[in-house]
């Protein structure tokens, strides 16, 4: 194999290969004499079919088979031989090619830029902490007391009202008929929730325990025997007691029955539980602020095709229109994307840092606790989409990179407040105005 450069601008380099007849002619015969086991041909034992007959059938096909896999190896050895490491696929072009006569071609290919990373000495990045005021944590402990209700017996002359917590037995016909499921002991409802049934709840305002109540109401659609779906059923209820919402009592009894020792260490779990919140949003800022100095600090020749395949992806469920309207933006945070992509990998490599599959599927089942009732799902959608744990390392291996640049930057922490962190939040979130509606409100103060 030849391998010459033809020509250098920037990152991009052409390179001529050529594959002498002779390389070719014995990878051929070698694929034809494989083929002999693998064809079966009538009048000739398996295994027994001349190459002479193989190669009049199949010889184009062979060909191809051949010289693509020829294009593939050697592309990839020539780009290894001259250390260029290619930024996507390369552009091939045959030149010269066919049975008896060399291969000669050549790939255009844009390499990646060599990186020099630069000092992160002078980095100025915010660690944020926050502490959960004291007010707040009560409020969140009161809702949670709210959610808790303590339900005390109305007297049997009492009405039942909405929030009111209702036991019953039920039976129930459809057209007349009984049917699975059709009875029910000791059914509990809170009134005004309407969980049971659609619209069944305020069929059983006003009633009283040891009330006989006549209901009807419409199966829900996914009921598991399809005939009965969106059918009309009527009730017969028995009421056997009717409670009302009583104080909830926020003690160590309350404390105790969330799974925590006590109300003291309650209080520290739903006071952490604000700060981390509220510090996950604040880390999102400072990751921005080591980004914008990493890409301001950092001098770069981005490659073309990358560029362009980004700037296609951010666009392609845009309008023409809208693609047109916001072009020199969507360029410029292209090129900004690819820049910051570049330099954080290069720290990755530099670092020997890496993803195993313990740590994608750890983060896997991390989803799944968030998710309960929907573990099935959840792993079903990872099996049947490889692109998304795909995505799912590359999420994993950035946090790292960034943790890592955390620890070798001097931050400032800054101790806020939840309100002060709200604040900053929120500022963070406002539509930023623009330059043009700047000018304009200047003109009309002016006036």
């Amino acid at each position: 194999m030849k391998i010459e450069i033809q020509s250098k601008k920037g990152l991009r380099t052409c390179l001529s290969i050529v594959i002498d007849k002779k390389t070719i002619e014995k990878k051929l015969n070698e694929r034809l004499i494989q083929l002999q086991t693998e064809v079966s041909l009538k009048g000739f034992r398996p295994g027994k079919v001349p190459p002479s007959l193989i190669k009049s059938q199949f010889g184009k096909a062979v060909y191809g088979e051949v010289v693509d896999k020829i294009l593939k190896e050697s592309s990839t050895e020539a780009l290894k031989e001259k250390k260029i490491k290619a930024a996507g696929q390369p552009r091939i072009d045959l030149k010269t090619f066919g049975e008896g006569k060399d291969l000669n071609y050549v790939i255009e290919v844009d390499s990646l830029p060599e990186i020099k990373l630069g000092s992160l000495e002078n980095f100025k990045v915010t660690n944020y902490m926050v502490t959960a005021d004291a007010k707040i944590v009560d409020e969140k402990l009161k809702e949670i007391a709210n959610q808790h209700k303590n339900f005390i017996d109305k007297k049997d002359s009492e009405k039942a009202e909405i929030g009111d917590q209702i036991t019953f037995d039920y039976s129930a016909k459809v057209n007349e008929n009984k049917f699975k499921g059709s009875e029910g002991k000791g059914v509990q409802i809170e009134l005004g929730k309407d969980l049971f049934l659609k619209g069944f709840d305020k069929q059983l305002i006003g009633k009283k325990k040891n009330d006989i109540a006549l209901t009807e109401s419409h199966l829900p659609p996914n009921h598991p025997d399809k005939e009965l779906a969106n059918k009309k059923a009527k009730f017969e209820c028995k009421i056997l007691s009717v409670k009302k919402p009583g104080q909830t009592k926020i003690d160590d009894n309350l404390a105790k029955n969330l799974g925590a020792k006590s109300l003291i260490d309650l209080k520290k779990l739903i006071e952490n539980q604000i700060s981390s919140q509220y510090k996950q949003a604040l880390d999102s800022i400072t990751k921005k602020e080591i980004l914008d100095q990493l890409e301001k600090s950092h001098s770069i020749d981005l490659p073309k095709n990358l560029v362009d395949h980004e700037l296609s992806a951010m666009t392609q469920s845009l309008k023409k229109d809208e693609i047109e309207k916001n072009k020199i933006k969507n360029e410029k945070l292209a090129k900004s994307r690819i820049k910051l992509g570049l330099i954080l990998n290069e720290f990755g490599e530099k670092n020997n840092l890496k993803v195993g599959q313990d740590e994608i599927n750890n983060e896997i089942q991390k989803q799944i606790r968030g998710m309960p009732g929907q573990e099935k799902m959840v792993l079903e959608y990872y099996k049947k989409n490889p692109h998304a744990a795909q995505s799912l390392k590359g999420a994993l291996y950035e946090e790292k990179i960034i943790n890592l640049l955390k620890s070798k930057i001097t931050m400032k922490t800054k101790n806020l407040s939840t309100n002060e962190a709200e604040k900053i939040i929120n500022d963070l979130n406002k539509p930023k105005e623009s330059l043009a509606t700047k000018a304009k409100s200047k003109k009309i103060s002016k006036k």
